[in-house]
């Protein structure tokens, strides 16, 4: 695929057609990192697993009958208003 890098506000950015990025699993909103490297500029879809979780994915493992409770931590230390 031959593109042209194009002005978008203050930014440059070329467009991926839909071909490449189901044949690379990449969905438009998923995160990618780009690096230069040996005289190229290259694109790799970040996993899950390097992306991390987001916090709908992290409530959705607490079991339904978790109880959160108050931790005392001490006293105050230097200006803390409590």
């Amino acid at each position: 695929m031959v593109t042209k890098v194009q002005k978008w506000g203050n930014s440059q950015g070329v467009r991926i057609g839909k071909d490449i990025l189901a044949a690379a699993a990449v969905d438009v909103g998923d995160e990618v990192e780009i690096l230069f490297r040996e005289g190229e500029i290259v694109i790799t879809a970040v996993s899950p697993i390097r992306r991390g979780l987001d916090l709908d994915e992290l409530l959705a493992r607490m079991p339904d009958d978790y109880d959160a409770e108050d931790l005392d931590t001490g006293p105050p230390v230097g200006r803390e208003v409590w």
